[in-house]
């Protein structure tokens, strides 16, 4: 799949938007310290001064003139920073501002060989763009580990809750260090989805690629690519995304109607990303016995051997959310 002209122009312009907000914002904060700090001005602008007249010295023939450059502008830098935390500013209250210090804000890294690449906020952009079927950004919105709360769980629910978010919390310090998997399963409405929308947000702020399906969203939609002789074209940037992003969520996983089209196709996902070193989390209302008996011996063994397996257990929390809304006040 490939975006259209006016996706990547939209794409570009918010780029933009974020660089001249960012720039005014710099702006602001210079001439806030400026009126604060009278002497902050013409310390600043004795870089440059100092910076000339160094590079005179240096067409001049003195050899010394670089190393004495670097000794007097870190000192300068250093006397900049004293002020700043003199006068109540952070130290690096007046360095460039970036949404993505990695691009810089352009959406491109140019690598050490010189070769320009999409920033991974760029890859980021393209699957929002490319799959707003997922919903992602309503998930986040709505499930995320600023509402979390374990007031609706009990005895061995509640422990198991706890080690589930243990769980999710060192998945999210670890990413991009070591990879991991992770198996949500259990009862319906015990915080599988919620989970996965609370890892979710933390990669996507972190800068992470993350593509989010429901289960019986992903397999219509490789069927839909694999058989429409119209969309053949666009299977294999399809599948690129879907094996290359960061973190894969399937969520609900067995509401699809399963077939050997999707038993295939799923053990083909779990097994390209497991070849790429890329993260996978699942979550299911089956149990491992299910799981076993539904898709083949190769699914069942990747994902009982390369998943850790979380088991949440209790109530449905959405049911009894309802019902606690709607009693009568005491």
């Amino acid at each position: 799949m490939a975006l259209s002209n006016s996706q990547y122009e939209a794409i570009r312009k918010e780029y933009q938007r974020t660089r001249d907000e960012n720039r005014i914002l710099a702006e602001a904060r210079l001439r806030e310290v400026c009126e604060a700090v009278p002497e902050y001005l013409p310390l600043s602008e004795s870089v440059s001064t100092l910076s000339v007249a160094r590079a005179r010295r240096m067409l001049e023939g003195d050899e010394d003139a670089l190393s004495g450059l670097h000794q007097e502008l870190a000192e300068l830098a250093c006397r900049r920073k004293c002020l700043l935390a003199e006068h109540g500013f952070p130290e690096d209250y007046l360095e460039p501002i970036y949404r993505c210090p990695d691009c810089q804000d352009t959406g491109y890294v140019t690598s050490d060989q010189g070769l320009k690449t999409k920033c991974h906020c760029f890859r980021q952009q393209e699957i929002s763009l490319l799959y707003a079927q997922s919903h992602i950004q309503e998930l986040i919105e709505r499930e995320n580990f600023s509402v979390l709360s374990y007031e609706y769980y009990q005895g061995e629910d509640l422990r198991r809750f706890e080690t589930a978010v243990g769980i999710s919390r060192k998945f999210i310090r670890e990413f991009g260090e070591v990879c991991r998997n992770l198996f949500f399963y259990g009862t319906v409405g015990t915080g599988k989805s919620f989970l996965s929308g609370c890892i979710a947000r933390e990669l996507l702020q972190r800068g992470c690629s993350v593509l989010y399906f429901s289960a019986a969203g992903l397999f219509d939609t490789l069927a839909r690519y694999t058989f429409d002789g119209r969309l053949k074209d666009s299977l294999q940037d399809f599948c690129e995304d879907l094996y290359g992003c960061d973190l894969l969520i399937v969520d609900d996983l067995g509401t699809e109607i399963t077939n050997s089209f999707v038993t295939s196709a799923l053990f083909s996902c779990l097994n390209e990303r497991h070849l790429r070193g890329r993260s996978t989390l699942i979550s299911t209302n089956i149990s491992l016995e299910e799981l076993r008996d539904r898709y083949s011996d190769r699914i069942f063994s990747r994902i009982s051997s390369g998943f850790t397996l979380c088991k949440l257990t209790g109530p449905d929390i959405r049911i009894l959310k309802k019902r606690l809304s709607n009693a009568p006040a005491v």
